[in-house]
């Protein structure tokens, strides 16, 4: 068997080596008595060993760990047999037979790639994200994986950050909505079932707002907007059931997540009363060195501890370190013993000690079911920014098009980032679906023009133009490569990339119409190209089944519903940005006066001493949840059903929606609230709701809305969370900047 293990061991190291979740549980349950009678008979060596995650490393080192107990968790393995021959050594050579918890990043799709998390958001169907994850989870636990490091939910804020792509957008609700929908998904109805894989939430916490939009950096967030947006997120997943917790890479304020006992113990344990398990992000512990938090790896692990992390991912430290930290009485046997019951007790809710091993007969993967349900997340998560003379869908009058662009064929780069495992052979992409589904009924001519989308070369732009010249419409498929966006891709300049611009520009002057398909992995700085197009379709990259989902969306068969879950800036100079801000005391009241219209020698205050960019304006290109129909929708007779209202009270909240154009259509209704008064400045809008609603031609709905007015409450001035008394203005309309309004009363 040693053999066999070293083999497969030997394989997997290779592919390794080229990728770099309720305090205390209760003790009457028969599980908690479990956890308890096991933790009795362990020594502290194997307790630390049920703390330390290895990737596959030295076999030897790796096999002899298994045989002493010494190792909690595996990271990826994908290979059943081997799963079923470590779990073998794990519970029939160690002395207690402990099972190894096996995990992996599964953050889209495992096979099935569903769109990025980006991309999800942007249905703004919490149900899109539950199957996407349910999907994951079947198929990941195939292969004997049963934990992902998902959902991440950091309230992202700043496109220059690759991790973006790995979000849900900017806003704090609706991270919170679909990181449990997540949840949700990837565990099921119980951890217990084969098929159920422990979710991570992560990074705790910040991240997100790493200083410029650079990955790792550091973050300065006060505890104020620490708990207003940033943490209830995470506070949601926490009560939602969610397994496991994962520490962020970053220091906020000077405090590195991995060693913050005020976020780990304080937050997590004793206000939100978490039973589930902290792991640190990949060397997080001893990069704490690195931050000069820590002199030594020592050190590390024990401020890492200390602190509250429950396991270490790969670095090492704990297993070197923790024996002689707890002889030296540095760090305390109860708080090993804390992070070793945390630890089992999710192996036991996974069921892995009645049932370690996992079948080697199966064919869940690309099963027909799940390739479906990505592409309706696919279709779901498309944007249509622009559609001028509805030149979209393509109707009758279409009998040529051309498919130019890099994005057009590009298997791999649609699958987008976090993908180890998705393979670019099963991927759809548009030229394939177009030909497949579409290619009997019109003629199609395919010039890539640019080979990939840092392709500086111009001399295929002729080709493309030429092509363009005979078709009745062009298709231009532009954005992004995969390794553009994600983990340590940030940039600083969110144009597209290589010679897109001049293929977009030259393609525009040939009076043929013009539909720009964007896939990327964040918002872009698209402005010219939004300028020099008669439509603008925008696909945050869209998995497997990309391909079909936007050649039924062009040609009509599904009209687009998508919303943007983040502001698209129109230039990188306005970052971060979002809808949510606070007001200045010099917000914008007027017309703005742009660089280009000042006059010269003009007065030091005639330009109205404003808060606004002089070359950008105040406002976005596009503002968050903004997305056209190929129909049109109406809102009118919004209704409260009280204009003031007790702090224990709901605000029920209508108002009609009617379809008012000749396609059928989905709308997303959004409900957006104002304090406008605070003992701390509150935002311009939060928002507090979304449905999406389905109209025919002509049909009228009426949409409601219930509001808990506990929903408003803040952390205040005196850092408690309560609801102020005062006037409050709601919105529900289509995007946060355009919709009906109505005030309310909140009174003591």
């Amino acid at each position: 068997m040693k053999r066999q293990l070293r083999f497969i061991l030997a394989g997997i190291l290779m592919f390794s080596s080229l990728i770099a979740c309720n305090g205390g549980g209760n003790v009457n349950d028969p599980m908690e008595e479990q956890v308890e009678k096991l933790l009795g008979q362990m020594t502290l060596r194997e307790k630390i060993g049920q703390m330390h995650q290895v990737s596959p490393g030295n076999i030897n080192e790796v096999m002899t760990q298994l045989e002493n107990g010494e190792i909690g968790s595996m990271l990826n393995v994908t290979n059943p047999d081997m799963v079923n021959q470590i779990q073998e050594i794990a519970m029939k050579k160690s002395r207690l037979g402990i099972p190894v918890l096996m995990s992996r990043d599964v953050i889209h799709g495992y096979k099935t790639i569903f769109p990025i998390p980006l991309g999800q958001a942007a249905t703004f169907n919490p149900l899109i994200v539950e199957e996407g994850a349910r999907v994951a989870a079947v198929e990941a636990s195939a292969d004997g994986i049963r934990w992902t490091f998902a959902p991440m939910i950091d309230v992202s804020r700043d496109a220059r950050w690759g991790r973006m792509a790995e979000s849900y957008g900017e806003d704090s609700y609706l991270n919170a909505v679909m990181g449990v929908a997540a949840v949700k998904g990837f565990q099921g109805d119980s951890l217990n079932r084969p098929t159920s894989i422990a979710a991570c939430a992560k990074h705790f916490v910040g991240y997100g707002a790493a200083e410029a939009g650079k990955d790792y950096n550091s973050t300065f967030i006060t505890e104020r907007m620490l708990r207003n947006t940033y943490l209830p997120p995470f506070e949601a997943v926490a009560k939602a059931g969610c397994a496991t917790f994962m520490t962020s890479f970053n220091d906020n304020d000077g405090v590195p997540s991995t060693g913050n006992s005020f976020i780990l113990k304080d937050v997590l344990r004793k206000e939100w009363k978490y039973d589930g398990m902290v792991v640190t992000d990949w060397a997080s512990a001893t990069e704490m060195v690195a931050h000069g938090f820590c002199k030594d790896r020592k050190e590390a692990a024990e401020k890492a501890v200390n602190a509250g992390v429950d396991m270490e991912m790969v670095s090492g430290s704990f297993i070197e370190h923790l024996e002689s930290l707890v002889k030296e009485g540095k760090v305390s046997e109860t708080n090993v013993d804390e992070a070793v019951r945390n630890i089992l007790r999710l192996k036991f809710r996974l069921g892995l000690f009645e049932n370690p091993y996992v079948s080697t007969a199966q064919s869940v993967k690309y099963a027909p079911e799940h390739l479906a349900k990505a592409k309706v997340a696919a279709e779901q998560s498309v944007i249509l920014l622009k559609n001028i003379e509805e030149v979209l869908p393509l109707g009758k009058r279409v009998h040529t098009i051309a498919v130019v662009g890099p994005m057009a064929d590009a298997p791999h780069d649609q699958l987008g980032t976090w993908v180890f495992d998705g393979e670019k052979t099963h991927t759809q992409t548009p030229l394939k679906a177009l030909r497949e589904m579409y290619g009997s009924e019109v003629r199609i001519i395919y010039e890539q023009g640019l080979a990939y989308s840092r392709d500086k070369r111009t001399d295929g732009i002729a080709k493309a133009v030429a092509a363009a010249r005979q078709a009745d419409v062009v298709l231009a498929f532009v954005g992004e490569e995969a390794i553009l966006s994600g983990e340590a891709h940030s940039l600083a300049d969110l144009d597209l990339r290589g010679a897109q611009k001049q293929l977009i520009d030259a393609l525009s002057k040939i009076d043929k119409p013009l539909v720009t398909v964007i896939m990327a992995g964040r918002p872009l700085t698209i402005a010219e190209e939004v300028e020099k197009s008669d439509a603008v379709l925008y696909s945050f990259h869209p998995g497997t089944m990309g391909g079909p989902a936007l050649a039924d969306i062009l040609f009509g068969k599904v009209v687009p519903s998508g919303k943007t879950p983040v502001t698209f800036p129109k230039m990188v100079g306005q970052l971060p940005i979002y809808y949510a801000h606070n007001h200045t005391g010099r917000a914008p009241s007027g017309k703005e006066t742009l660089i280009d219209d000042i006059p010269l020698e003009a007065g030091q205050t005639s330009l109205g001493c404003s808060s606004f960019y002089m070359d950008a304006g105040f406002g976005p290109l596009f503002p968050f949840g903004y997305g056209l129909s190929y129909t049109t929708f109406a809102y009118d007779k919004l209704h409260l059903s009280a204009d003031t209202l007790r702090m224990n009270e709901i605000l029920t909240i209508t108002a009609n929606l009617t379809n008012t154009g000749k396609y059928a259509g989905t709308e997303v209704v959004q409900l957006y609230v104002r304090d406008k008064v605070g003992s701390v400045t509150r935002p311009v809008k939060e928002l507090k709701g979304f449905q999406r609603i389905a109209l025919q031609p002509g049909e009228t709905k009426t949409v409601t809305f219930e509001l808990p007015i506990s929903d408003l409450a803040f952390w205040n001035i005196d850092m408690k969370k309560v609801v102020e008394p005062g006037e409050f203005t709601l919105w529900i309309g289509t995007n946060s900047s355009d919709g009906l309004s109505a005030d309310f009363e909140v009174l003591n």
